[in-house]
């Protein structure tokens, strides 16, 4: 078999199971697409709870998207699989090969997994996913918390009013310090790692994305570099594929302003 036709064969062989609205599911996405690869898509239903399903449980014993199959090798956690996909296949590199670039690299994508990433969970839960529960008796509460494997005790955070302000406050912390830390990195080049568009990027776009829908966007108002950085990203032909309709979140009308957005 020619290398071409091989190759080819190799990437339709990669499935996604993924969710629209995910962001770890749109960073995947998005690298999948800047590098080109063909993939078969099977979609999970998050409100149907698909991704609590023996079937998918098996594929994935967290209950969380996206997870990617290779060969009949199933990989799970969106950083994870990003590498994997750099591993796999080279073409169109996603990440430096200097060693020192990609350990700084490394260190980006390791702070947005630990940081703003898990800081999003708050208010999109507070002010969209959440909203369902709030008024659950706490039996139920605690039964639909204890289906989730990684997600239980943030459920069991949930209360008549969502999230507690000084769970709110700390997110809000939280990504306060990320869009700093932005701002300052991208004084030093065009990219979160300098001259090079990586994962770290990739990595960062669904959480700028997800506070956009949710009404931070004044956040980097006054933060020029990333605001350009924002808008040089959605315009790359991939932001399309990783975020098309049905990716973004809606706010209800009687949502108003988020604290800290001039309250």
């Amino acid at each position: 078999m020619p290398p071409s036709c091989r190759a080819e064969r190799e990437h339709t062989m990669l499935t996604l199971y993924h969710a629209l609205i995910s962001t770890c599911s749109q960073r995947v996405r998005m690298a999948l697409a800047e590098k080109g690869l063909v993939w078969t898509e099977h979609r999970i239903s998050l409100p149907d709870n698909e991704h609590l399903t023996p079937e998918y449980l098996a594929i994935n014993p967290n209950g969380l998207v996206p997870s990617l199959v290779h060969n009949g090798q199933a990989i799970h956690d969106s950083s994870v699989i990003m590498e994997y996909l750099e591993d796999v296949f080279p073409a169109q590199a996603l990440r430096p090969a200097d060693p020192v670039r990609l350990a700084r690299m490394r260190a980006w994508t390791h702070y947005i997994d630990e940081v703003p990433s898990a800081a999003t969970r708050i208010p999109s839960f507070h002010y969209v996913f959440g909203k369902g529960l709030r008024h659950l008796p706490r039996p139920v509460l605690e039964d639909l918390a204890a289906q989730r494997p990684l997600r239980k005790h943030m459920y069991l955070r949930i209360g008549p009013e969502g999230f507690s302000a000084q769970d709110l406050a700390q997110a809000w912390e939280q990504l306060e310090q990320s869009f700093q830390r932005m701002e300052a990195a991208l004084a030093h080049g065009p990219w979160l790692n300098g001259e090079d568009f990586s994962l770290a990027d990739i990595s960062m776009l669904p959480v700028i994305v997800r506070m956009e829908d949710l009404g931070y966007a004044p956040l980097w108002s006054d933060r020029p570099r990333l605001a350009d950085w924002y808008a040089r990203i959605t315009a790359r032909p991939a932001f399309e594929a990783a975020f098309p309709p049905g990716s973004r979140l809606t706010l209800p009308p009687d949502t108003g302003v988020l604290p800290g957005l001039g309250q």
